[in-house]
């Protein structure tokens, strides 16, 4: 900077010519930009910025990682401010390169210099155009360069209000940086705003300290599906949810991400030119160890450090060490945890790698199938990318090691696996049968539309009877409302691929023929014809959709046969478990259900989390652990909204729900039917469950005509529903208490004859709890006797009910002091379980049953003495429990095992009302007198 144009800077005192126009009224425009989902607290900060920027002057700087949306959030502060009147002075720096000094401060100031020459004095305009032309002044004098600018906006700004708009602040030249910031500082009191966008940086330059910020956080997960489904609309579930965890909530992630569905060898993770320009800009100049590294990084992100740098070393044809992964960590592309190299962003591993060639990437998938385990599901993944053309027997050794994928809970790779195996057969009913399992997978694994194209590639091909009427299934039974193909004129299967089709076929029929008999029998049927599949978790499935009345005893008595199969994969669990619920055996579905959900933890199988918790809470509701129920699907509910499950989202609220209304007495309205419409998509039998849950809840309130009403006509339907059979012991009451105890006992006495000695055990017993409960004074002893003779250990519910039941009776025959007894053991049952309506009408029971009003508080009974509930082997172990002794110590002084004592104390605290061994002791201190 020459020596005239230094004496030309002018000092602040006399920076502006013309005195400021400030006083007056600047008409606002809100702003309300529809593009910006999930960003309603940002638009709100952003609407308080324009409106202070265009009165008194602001500053706003909007950090967010790239991506995150900063670009949109400043053009809808510029078009707000715009719209109220203010001019817009934009400038933009670029990533990636080195701009010439003052280039940003010239993107501010060229379209202002028309004005600042008519506003500023000759002397002022000058140093100001000398400044332009000459360049950044030496570091001492840019204090003047930045009084000089600011006064120039000052000017400009007391003519009309000015919002200067700067994107990528921290991507300008120093200088530029500098003055603006510098100018950013001094706004107040006059009409200029500063509206600027930086990414987040470890070392903050020292002009933006202080500065107001506005933190773009990643969108949550409810929003980012939102935004998902406005601009990118028709995606099955299952890549739906891919592309939400790959964005992670990043807004341009949402937007730009290719679907992994049609992706031809080799692989490489999905990105776009313009998401790799975002999160990677500078990898073309990283060392090339650094990128052959990232490389392998980004096509086996699990594998550790080691193996990775094997594999770059091997791929580069140069040792590298851990020095490869500093440029990256620098860049902040990668962070390495010692063992681990995890990318900042999971969209950045495809963007670090985009644009790289095949041959370059079958080279880096050859280099990791070196470094791996011969024969691993990984090994054969990597090998099966490296290879050009025909392979068969490599394509063979793909199709085998497809069920290691699917044993280890990766149906994803499976699909991959076989679908790479088609492409590497010659022969076309191998590659037929191939696409064909792969599309069955893929519909298990919620890929719909990858089902439905891999059916149709696969119906090009031979396949055999069965396997066509597969295909065809899957190609239509998401959009046609025709009927499948008639289970009575299935061939019977011949081979494993035969049979692996007709098993995937009655999964899809089962759920189509449950409202028809004659085909649901057909069905039943044909999986008669599959002795070597007997114990197949999809059979025991298929045969409990259909009709899980008529085989119930069969499926429940194949369960540990199918558990004996070995380290079932979690989708198989769920079939089980399912299977289970279905055909009546709640207690063996828990504890497969709790199976999977622990496999689900264990290899970090989130989506499936949801499902597994609320069939939990389904068992739950079962077996009458309202409580439990209550929580699972309370679980399974925030568990859902977190993963943006939508239809499990729904049915976990409407069945928490309805659970509350049985626990509390209160019978819930659900009348929307979108909303049941969508929990159908979870829970296909909900509408069975909200009629039999209604029931139930008016029973439960009182209103015993209303709940005998509705319990009586699902029971009395030709085939009456599956879920209506669980509540058999409030029908009973209902009936008692509306005087209707001969057409029940008629109902039941038909239903047991209907449903023949095949059916569940919970069913059975609730059968003679219910016809216990409708029993008569002179005829009850026989009725009673047969139902406690009955094995209630896992049936709570039941039991308490049968007590209650039990204790009415007895006091209608004037025994109070047993009756008593009896009413508190099931008072204290209902109480464990959270049945509060019960215990309430327990509360009346006993009060007319001669128990004194001081003994029932809050409508829960006190428990009755230990030695009236307990016989002397239990209560021995009562008291040694009590005292503080351990399982083992009690099992030493009785002579029996830990096992048997946890399962003598299971059974004796409901029985005295308590829950831990500290209230055990107070129960057997304080015994009150009866």
């Amino acid at each position: 900077m020459n020596t005239q144009t230094q004496s030309a800077f002018f000092s602040a005192e006399e920076a502006v010519h013309h005195p400021l126009s400030i006083g007056a009224t600047v008409p606002y425009e809100p702003v309300n930009d529809s593009r910006l989902v999930g960003r309603e607290g940002e638009l709100e900060v952003l609407r308080a910025f324009v409106r202070d920027a265009l009165t008194d002057g602001a500053t706003l700087v909007v950090r967010g990682a790239a991506g995150s949306g900063k670009s949109e959030i400043l053009e809808a502060g510029a078009g707000s401010a715009a719209a109220a009147g203010a001019r817009i002075l934009r400038c933009t720096g670029i990533r990636g390169g080195r701009p010439p000094e003052l280039s940003g401060l010239l993107q501010v100031l060229w379209p202002v210099l028309g004005d600042a020459r008519r506003l500023l004095t000759g002397r002022q305009f000058h140093a100001l155009e000398t400044l332009l032309v000459d360049g950044a002044p030496a570091p001492q004098d840019r204090g003047r360069m930045s009084f000089a600018v600011l006064g120039a906006l000052e000017a400009v700004s007391a003519d009309q209000p000015l919002l200067i708009v700067v994107d990528n602040w921290d991507a300008l030249d120093e200088p530029s940086r500098d003055v603006l910031a510098f100018v950013a500082r001094r706004t107040a009191g006059r009409p200029l705003g500063l509206l600027m966008s930086a990414r987040p940086q470890h070392t903050r330059p020292a002009s933006a300290e202080g500065l107001p910020e506005l933190l773009l956080h990643p969108l949550p997960w409810a929003q980012s599906a939102a935004l998902l489904a406005k601009t990118r609309p028709g995606n099955d579930p299952r890549t739906e949810r891919e592309l939400l965890a790959t964005a992670a909530g990043n807004p341009l992630a949402l937007l730009e991400l290719p679907t992994q569905a049609d992706h031809s060898a080799p692989y490489l993770p999905a990105s776009s030119d313009r998401l790799a320009a975002a999160l990677a800009p500078w990898t073309a100049q990283l060392p090339a160890g650094t990128r052959d590294l990232l490389l392998v990084a980004a096509l086996h992100p699990t594998a550790d450090i080691p193996a990775l740098l094997s594999a770059a070393s091997r791929l580069g044809g140069v040792a590298l060490d851990l020095a490869a992964v500093e440029p990256a960590e620098r860049q902040g592309i990668v962070m390495f945890d010692g063992m681990r190299l995890h990318f900042s962003h999971p969209a950045t591993a495809g963007a670090v790698v985009h644009g790289t060639g095949p041959r370059r990437c079958r080279s880096a998938h050859a280099a990791l199938a070196a470094e791996l385990k011969q024969g691993s599901v990984r090994h054969m993944w990597h090998l099966s990318q490296a290879v050009e053309g025909p392979d068969p027997e490599l394509a063979a050794r793909l199709e085998d090691v497809h069920g290691h994928a699917l044993r280890q809970n990766e149906p994803g790779t499976a699909v991959r696996l076989l679908r790479r195996a088609a492409d590497l057969y010659s022969r076309p009913e191998d590659q037929g049968r191939c696409l064909l399992r792969a599309a069955q997978l893929a519909y298990g694994a919620d890929w719909v539309r990858m089902a439905r194209t891999l059916a149709h590639r696969a119906l090009r091909l031979p396949l055999g009877p069965l396997g066509t009427l597969c295909a065809e299934t899957l190609t239509r039974l998401e959009s046609s409302p025709a009927r499948p193909a008639d289970p009575a004129a299935w061939p019977t299967p011949v081979g494993a691929a035969e049979q692996d089709s007709a098993l995937e076929l009655a999964q899809l029929v089962a759920p189509t023929v449950t409202k028809d008999i004659e085909r649901a029998g057909a069905l039943l049927s044909f999986l008669d014809r599959l002795p070597d599949r007997a114990d197949d978790p999809r059979l025991l499935h298929a045969m409990a959709t259909a009709m899980p009345l008529r085989r119930s005893s069969a499926v429940i008595e194949r369960l540990p046969d199918a558990l004996g199969r070995g380290d079932l994969p979690v989708r198989d669990l769920e079939r089980l478990g399912e299977a289970a619920l279905l055909t009546g055996a709640p207690l063996q579905a828990l504890d497969l259900q709790r199976q999977a959900e622990r496999r689900c933890r264990f290899h970090d199988l989130h989506d499936l989390m949801p499902g597994v918790l609320l069939r939990q809470g389904l068992s739950h509701l079962v077996t009458g652990n309202w409580g439990q129920a209550e929580r699972a699907f309370r679980r399974c509910g925030e568990s859902a909204e977190e993963r943006g499950h939508d239809h499990h989202t729904t049915a976990a609220g409407l069945l928490e729900q309805l659970t509350r209304g049985l626990r509390t007495g209160t019978v819930v309205s659900w009348d929307d039917a979108r909303a049941r419409d969508v929990a159908r998509r979870s829970v296909a039998a909900m509408d069975d469950i909200v009629a039999v849950s209604t029931g139930w809840a008016q029973v439960e309130s009182g209103d015993f005509a209303a709940g005998y009403t509705t319990l009586a006509r699902l029971l009395a339907a030709p085939s009456p529903c599956t879920a209506a059979l669980f509540a058999l012991v409030p029908f009973a009451e209902a009936a008692d208490a509306v005087n209707a105890v001969d057409e029940a006992r008629a109902r039941l006495w038909q239903l047991e004859r209907d449903l023949g000695p095949g059916h569940a055990p919970i069913v059975s017993v609730g059968l003679a709890v219910a016809q216990a409960v409708l029993a008569d004074d002179q005829h009850g002893a026989p009725l009673y006797e047969r139902a406690f003779a009955m094995d209630l250990s896992h049936h709570h519910f039941l039991e308490a009910s049968l007590r209650l039941a039990h204790g009415r009776w007895l006091r209608r025959r004037r025994e109070f002091s047993d009756s008593r007894v009896t009413l508190r053991q099931a008072a204290a049952t209902f109480a464990m379980m959270g049945a509060e309506a019960r215990v309430a009408r327990i509360s009346e029971e006993l009060r007319a049953s001669g128990e004194s009003a001081g003994t029932v508080t809050s409508g829960v009974p006190r428990p009755a003495p230990a030695a009236g509930l307990l016989s002397a082997q239990e209560l021995r172990i009562a008291t040694l429990a009590g005292q503080g002794l351990s399982n083992r110590q009690i099992g030493a002084e009785c002579g029996l095992s830990p096992r048997t004592i946890g399962s003598y104390l299971y059974q004796i605290f409901p029985r005295l009302g308590v829950t831990t061994r500290a209230q055990l002791a107070t129960a057997l201190r304080n015994e009150p007198v009866g």
